[in-house]
């Protein structure tokens, strides 16, 4: 079992970055990916960025070219920087990491951008 725990979130302005940390309490060199989703108020759960086991990484459109997503296997942690936030990007951001008999998921961190 893995317990993925996020953390960076925050209240920041439109146009500002912040970095979120998913930290794995194992070996995460197995995942076959990891992933970032979101969920906003009232809307479904949607990937942001998926990374795969060799660090090829995928992304929304909607984020595409502002979101930056990285492991460190050696650290057992997933990233995602994000900059350029926007209004609409306010969403509660979770980890997920899918192995090949099993994923798991992180509590969610908030993140909130103000205009």
């Amino acid at each position: 079992q893995v317990q993925l725990v996020e953390s960076g979130g925050g209240l920041v302005q439109a146009g500002g970055s912040l970095r979120l940390s998913c930290a794995a309490s194992g070996s995460i060199l197995s995942a076959n990916v990891m992933d970032w989703y979101r969920q906003a108020p009232g809307k479904q759960r949607e990937l942001v960025a998926r990374i795969t086991r060799g660090g090829l990484p995928n992304y929304a459109d909607s984020v595409k070219g502002r979101f930056t997503i990285s492991r460190d296997n050696a650290k057992n942690t997933m990233y995602l920087q994000m900059n350029g936030l926007k209004p609409e990007d306010t969403a509660v951001y979770y980890c997920n990491a899918v192995f090949s008999t099993s994923s798991y998921w992180g509590q969610g961190t908030q993140v909130t951008v103000s205009s």
